[in-house]
């Protein structure tokens, strides 16, 4: 986690390196990596099908075929010039190649001559830190071919990788528009699987608040609260996003593609139902908490009361009898002392069973 706290402290400070220069100059903005950027390749059509790991860009050019479908994935944006030689490749608009370098980039969808651009983000839960990590993700689809831009190496990209090598479902026959709605719906449905594990995480510390509330409570609401701010920051957009992929009249989704981009806008607004449900929940755990904080805090100071209650008659009775006067009542009688003893004892025995028939005990 504070690795991904530095990348994001890192990509707020970059974010001026772009100032004064030209519209569509890109600019890496995010944490600064040294690691070589992988490029992995698959091409497939109905009966054919080939993958190949660290290729070179010059090996993707020379890859496309007609007929057949060409998955470029890119691992690592932070080489701008590595990037640039892509976007050059398959013609790609300053503009785009900008936003792919750009991780602080909103979700959107963009439609050009030749290709439509995507941009969101891939979420993944982190069972040891039991937080939501992220990255950016640019999707390009064109007459052929796939391309995808991610930060980091490792991706939920895998299901879709094994429908292509077993020829499983219909993606070994569909073109690139389908290929480009299976990798969106990995993305979502990883959406699923993380917000889940959050609301998990999510309801075992509202128990833990209601039966012992702690300090480090309050620290990992406002954690989870950051955390949602971001998901729907990440979220809200994509219901945009794919209604207008939908709805695009573009040549390079198909009619058959196009039911399958309905199913996955449905799945982004039941995606949105959960980020706000779980809103709704964090913030009620903040006042959660400060309530059973101060019913903790209303009980020993109850217990503090009664107690105090109690004695002060006793107190009252010793600090009479503790005065040095000579002349005092029962000063000299032999059992004065068993006698206040027993007095004590009565008041605070009728005080605990006053209590209790007021049921304050």
């Amino acid at each position: 986690m504070a690795k991904e706290k530095r990348g994001k402290k890192t990509a707020v400070s970059r974010q001026g390196k772009k100032s004064g220069l030209p519209p569509g100059t890109p600019v890496y903005v995010g944490e600064q990596k040294r690691d070589a950027v992988k490029i992995d390749v698959l091409c497939y059509s109905g009966e054919h099908f080939e993958e190949l790991q660290n290729v070179l860009v010059e090996d993707c050019l020379r890859m496309r075929k007609s007929g057949e479908t060409l998955w470029i994935n890119i691992n690592g944006v932070h080489d701008v010039q590595l990037i640039q030689n892509i976007a050059n490749g398959f013609g790609l608009h300053p503009l785009t190649t900008e936003d792919i370098t750009n991780t602080g980039q909103r979700p959107k969808a963009e439609e050009f001559d030749s290709y439509i651009f995507l941009a969101l983000k891939m979420l993944s839960y982190d069972e040891t830190l039991r937080t939501i990590r992220h990255e950016h993700v640019s999707i390009v689809f064109g007459s052929g071919y796939v391309l995808s831009f991610q930060e980091y190496e490792g991706d939920v990209f895998d299901p879709v990788r094994n429908q292509i090598r077993t020829k499983k479902g219909r993606i070994r026959n569909e073109g690139m528009d389908y290929l480009a709605y299976a990798i969106l719906d990995s993305i979502v449905d990883e959406y699923f699987v993380s917000i889940e594990k959050m609301g998990d995480r999510i309801e075992e510390i509202d128990d833990e608040i209601l039966s012992a509330p702690d300090a480090r409570h309050m620290s990992e609401i406002h954690r989870m609260k950051r955390e949602i701010v971001f998901l729907r920051k990440a979220v809200w957009p994509l219901r945009e996003v794919f209604s207008g992929l939908e709805k695009n009249t573009s040549e390079l989704i198909g009619v058959s593609t196009r039911l399958f981009l309905r199913d996955l806008y449905d799945h982004t607004i039941q995606v949105i139902d959960m980020v706000e449900a779980y809103r709704d929940i964090i913030g009620g755990m903040h006042d959660t908490f400060l309530s059973s904080t101060g019913n903790r805090m209303n009980e020993v100071m109850k217990v503090l009361t009664i107690i105090g209650t109690i004695f002060i008659p006793l107190t009252f009775i010793a600090g009479i009898y503790g005065m040095n006067f000579e002349h005092m009542p029962e000063l000299k009688w032999p059992w004065g002392y068993f006698c206040l003893l027993g007095i004590m004892a009565a008041l605070a025995g009728g005080m605990l069973a006053l209590f209790k028939r007021k049921k304050w005990l």
